[in-house]
Order: structure tokens, then C-alpha cells, then sequence
């Protein structure tokens, strides 16, 4: 087999052994990088399933919301609420805040404004399934509302509801406590006994109102 002559001073030719071993050098320092690589985006998805799965636990606390659909609220709206100045803000950016446009003392829209498509849907099935639970907030509130304005508005209505509640409850980090289902009967007693005060003062009469004492 001939070979090329060498030129005189020009460096030696490197054996085929030394070529696989800087190659091999290369190859593990590049596995090396990867491989930190790789523990540290493990790492920081640790981190940031770990605080999901809180934010997560915490949401499963309000009537209506399983682990699918507070899944699907953190997917959606993430756990960091410090990038919506205020829950109107968050409502309007989901599309769940109806239209308020008036004219003349009448209103012409109560459409909501477009937003996430999935983002509505799950709220509204979480409303759906709030509406049916027995003894909360939740479910008085939606009856109210489906007694004057139907059951469709009712459910959009009580779904802004719940996403007003969970912008406060990943604000304030603060699990769900309900009003109750008196919670309407018991302010509209006090909004009728404060007008009833008012007028009879208005007449001239000093009022101190005492409940009645219930027969034993």
C-alpha cells in the first residue's frame, strides 16, 4: 500500500487510536451537559408541579371542582394571579364578564365577551355541578338568579361567580369557606329590617329593634 510522502517538519499524523480517544472525550463531556442539563429542568419541573398540586388541592376545596376541572382552571389560568390587577379583570380576560352597555336606564347586551373557549366550558360545568349540591352558597345563589333570569344565564352567571372565588382563593392562598345556603334569606332580612329603620326615623321615631323571644 503506498502512502504519501511527509513533508519535512510537518507534525505527525495522529494514530487512529488517538482520534477515537478525543472523540470519546468529546462525546462524554457533551453526555456530562445534557445530562445537567436535563437534572435541572427536571428540577425546576419539580418545583413548578409542586406548587401546581397545592394550587390544585387547594381549589378541590370549592362545591363543583374535582381534581379534572381544578387541572384544567390552573392549566388555563396558571397559579400566579399577580398579573391581573383585580377577579374583573381575570373575568373579563376569560370572557366571563357580561356586557354592561346601556342606554336610556335599559340594557341592550348582557353577552359575554369572547375568551377561552375551554377555560368557559369548565366553568360552566363546574357551576353546573355547584347548582345541584345541597345546603351552599353556591346553590342558593344559582337558584336565585335561574328564578328571574333562567337557568343558561344562571350557570354563565354563577360561573363568574366561581372564578372570582378562585382569583381570591390563589391570592390569598386561603382555602374555600362557604356562606351557606341562608346566606341570601339573612341579607335580604337585614336590607328589609335597615329600610324599615330608616323610614320609621325619617317619621320621627327612635327605633331599637330586639328579636322576639321563641315560645319554649
Amino acid at each position: 500500500m503506498l502512502c504519501a510522502p511527509q513533508l519535512p517538519g510537518a507534525p505527525e499524523p495522529l494514530a487512529t487510536n488517538d482520534l477515537i480517544g478525543i472523540n470519546s472525550t468529546e462525546h462524554l463531556s457533551a453526555l456530562e451537559y445534557f445530562d445537567e442539563a436535563i437534572a435541572r429542568v427536571s428540577g425546576e419541573i419539580d418545583q413548578r408541579l409542586t406548587a401546581d398540586q397545592e394550587a390544585i388541592a387547594l381549589l378541590d376545596t370549592i362545591p363543583g371542582v374535582g381534581q379534572r376541572a381544578a387541572e384544567i382552571l390552573i392549566a388555563e389560568i396558571g397559579t400566579d394571579m399577580s398579573r391581573f390587577p383585580s377577579a374583573k379583570h381575570l373575568a373579563s380576560w376569560a370572557g366571563m364578564c357580561p356586557g354592561n352597555h346601556e342606554s336610556g336606564g335599559k340594557r341592550l347586551s348582557g353577552k359575554t365577551r369572547k375568551g377561552s373557549r375551554w377555560l368557559r366550558q369548565i366553568l360552566v360545568e363546574i357551576a353546573h355541578v355547584a347548582s345541584k349540591t345541597k345546603n351552599t352558597y353556591l346553590a342558593a345563589q344559582y337558584r336565585r338568579i335561574a328564578a328571574r333570569r333562567g337557568k343558561k344565564r344562571a350557570l354563565i352567571a354563577l360561573g363568574h361567580t366561581i372564578l372570582t372565588i378562585v382569583y381570591t382563593m390563589l391570592t390569598r392562598q386561603q382555602p374555600y369557606q362557604d356562606l351557606g345556603a341562608a346566606y341570601f334569606d339573612q341579607r335580604e332580612q337585614h336590607r328589609v329590617e335597615r329600610r324599615l329603620v330608616q323610614r320609621l326615623e325619617r317619621l320621627g321615631y327612635e327605633v331599637a329593634l330586639q328579636p322576639r323571644a321563641l315560645a319554649s
